[in-house]
C-alpha cells in the first residue's frame, strides 16, 4: 500500500480491562506495520462492566460471578491470554491481587485526552492497558489514573479536576450509547473506513488480509 494514499480510517470500540482488546489491537498494529498502511486510529468507549462498583472487584471472583468459571478454566483463559500477549509483544502479568474496575472515570479521561490531541488519546489507551494488565496498578483510584495521565504528558491537575467534576460523563455516555446502537455488544470492535466491522481478536495474518483487502478496494 502506498504511503501517497488516503490514510485508512480506523475506529476501535474498546475497554481498558479487556484483555482481547489488548491482543487485537496489537495484532493489528503489527499488521499495519507489515504492510505500510498509512491509518488514523479513532479510540471509542464500551464498559464489559458499567454495574461495576467504583471500587473494583478481585477479578478472580468477578469472573466466577459472571461467567460461572472454575478456577482451572478461569487458569486455562489467563495462559492462553497469555501466550495471546506475548506472541505480539505485550505482558499479562495475572495474579491473584488483580482487580475489575469500573472503567467510566477512564473512558471520561480518554475523552478529555481526545480533545487534546487524538495521538496523546492513543498514548494514554496504550498506558491504561500497561498500567492494568502487566503493572497491576489501581485504576480506581483517581490519582492513580491522573498519575497515568501525567505520564503520557497530560496536566495531572486538570485530570484530576476531569474525574472529579465529571466533566464529560454526557459525552461519553452519549457515545457508548451510540455504538451500541450500531449493533457493537461485544469487544474489541474495529471499523475500518466507517464501513467495514471486524469483531474479536483475529490475528496478524487474518489483519494483513483485511489491510491487503482494503487497499484492494481504494485502488
Amino acid at each position: 500500500m502506498k504511503n501517497s494514499k488516503k490514510p485508512l480510517r480506523i475506529d476501535i470500540v474498546s475497554d481498558v480491562v479487556c484483555p482481547w482488546c489488548v491482543v487485537g489491537y496489537k495484532q493489528l498494529a503489527q499488521a499495519l506495520e507489515q504492510t505500510d498502511t498509512p491509518h488514523e486510529i479513532h479510540w471509542h468507549p464500551f464498559e464489559l462492566n458499567p454495574n461495576m462498583p467504583s471500587t473494583g472487584q478481585n477479578m478472580r471472583e468477578h469472573i466466577t460471578e459472571k461467567y460461572g468459571s472454575s478456577k482451572e478454566e478461569s487458569d486455562s483463559s489467563r495462559a492462553r491470554i497469555t501466550e495471546a500477549g506475548a506472541e505480539v509483544g505485550f505482558e499479562f502479568n495475572f495474579n491473584d491481587e488483580l482487580r475489575m474496575h469500573n472503567t467510566f472515570n477512564l473512558h471520561q479521561l480518554l475523552h478529555w485526552a481526545d480533545q487534546q490531541q487524538p495521538s496523546v488519546a492513543h498514548d494514554l489507551k496504550q498506558a491504561l492497558f500497561t498500567a492494568h494488565f502487566t503493572d497491576g496498578r489501581n485504576l480506581s483510584d483517581d490519582a492513580v489514573l491522573a498519575d497515568i495521565a501525567a505520564e503520557v504528558g497530560l496536566n495531572r491537575k486538570e485530570a484530576l479536576a476531569v474525574l472529579e467534576d465529571q466533566r464529560f460523563a454526557k459525552e461519553v455516555r452519549a457515545e457508548e450509547q451510540h455504538w451500541q446502537q450500531q449493533g457493537i455488544q461485544s469487544v474489541p470492535a474495529i471499523i475500518f473506513n466507517e464501513r467495514h466491522l471486524v469483531s474479536g481478536a483475529q490475528g496478524v495474518d487474518n489483519y494483513v488480509n483485511i489491510l491487503e483487502q482494503l487497499a484492494n478496494m481504494q485502488e
